[in-house]
């Protein structure tokens, strides 16, 4: 049985937690949860988990796995201690690493421990394709991201539309990923797994609109190469309390986690 800790205990963090206490994340257990402040005493918790401000206390459990779902500066600030302390790390806020410095410093201290950074598919679909695709010749990757306007309150799409009025579907990016996931940091982290699947953050094309005609969070992926050409296309429900990321994320996460303790291991 692997032990495993999370980074975070807001909408992803929470969703992760109620699937691994479900059985649903395969023959895990829920050790330690790190947060920022203590929880309210009325709030529900898992069984038998430590939930705690202490770094220390956090990183000395012994953890096989820790899960990093609270965003940029969480994973800045504890991804080389969550890997030198002798857990691989799952990372959903990939935007991060376009960062070039601290991704190389991140897969330095992976290596040195032996470690793995692990990055689930989360949103979107197909990363196993193109992973695939690029051990031979590549000639487009290109991502559409098209998220409702409910989406995108206390982002920089704020300064580029009215959120409130919005009628039609607005480019607020067309660039490459590099830029989109410092850009977006909490909308487009797809832009980013993509480029590491693929063929890197400046090669991979992204557009990200604004749309008020869908009520779901829509990623398309666009590839051609040698191995053919794959269009594909997720249209995810966004969660109620965080409009800006959806539950297939955390479902990923668990993937992820069953993949590592199961007997039979399908779509890697």
């Amino acid at each position: 049985m692997l032990k495993v800790g999370i980074i975070g205990y807001g909408t992803l963090g929470r969703s992760i937690s109620d699937l691994i206490s479900s059985k649903q994340a395969g023959d895990v257990v829920l050790k330690a949860i790190l947060v920022r402040k203590p929880l309210n005493s009325t709030e529900l918790t898992p069984v038998n988990c430590t939930i705690t401000t202490d770094e220390s206390g956090f990183f000395n459990q012994n953890l096989d796995i820790i899960i990093e779902a609270a965003g940029h500066h969480a994973l800045q600030l504890y991804g080389e201690k969550a890997l030198s302390s002798g857990s691989n790390l799952i990372i959903l806020s990939v935007g991060a690493l376009a960062n070039i410095d601290f991704y190389e410093s991140l897969l330095e201290t992976a290596t040195l421990h032996q470690k793995q950074l692990i990055i689930p598919s989360a949103a979107i679909a197909g990363l196993d394709r193109v992973a695939a695709g690029v051990l031979g010749e590549i000639n487009e990757i290109r991502l559409i991201t098209r998220k409702p306007p409910k989406s995108w309150y206390g982002t920089i799409a704020e300064e580029k539309v009215n959120l409130e009025t919005i009628k039609e579907p607005y480019c607020i990016f067309d660039g490459n990923a590099r830029d989109a996931a410092k850009l977006f940091p909490e909308n487009v982290n797809v832009s980013a797994a993509l480029s590491l699947a693929g063929i890197g953050f400046e090669d991979t094309t992204v557009q990200v609109y604004v749309d008020p005609t869908i009520d779901k969070n829509t990623h398309t992926i666009v590839a051609k190469g040698y191995f053919g050409q794959v269009e594909i296309s997720v249209q995810n429900n966004p969660f109620i309390q965080n409009p800006k990321s959806s539950p297939i994320v955390s479902m990923s996460v668990a993937k992820v986690l069953r993949n590592l303790t199961s007997a039979l291991v399908i779509g890697v």
